[in-house]
């Protein structure tokens, strides 16, 4: 499955999954860390949660470039 975009070959809902992924992962990273004797998960956690939500974040805005009413 992959689209033509402006950019090249992307797969579809790529971003997307791995936004959702990377949250997943960073909600679990951030919980055995605060709950074990291990910061640095907590630390990886919190930085794989902002990544995810930044790829989501930057998927809303591209879609929604193009359809801004003036």
């Amino acid at each position: 499955m992959v689209a033509r975009t402006g950019e090249g070959h992307v797969l579809l809902l790529g971003k997307k999954l791995y936004g959702l992924f990377l949250i997943i992962l960073g909600c679990l990273l951030t919980a055995v860390g605060v709950s074990s004797a291990y910061p640095g998960f907590a630390a990886i956690g919190v930085l794989c949660l902002l990544a995810g939500v930044i790829l989501l974040v930057l998927k809303i805005v591209r879609r929604n470039e193009g359809g801004q009413i003036k």
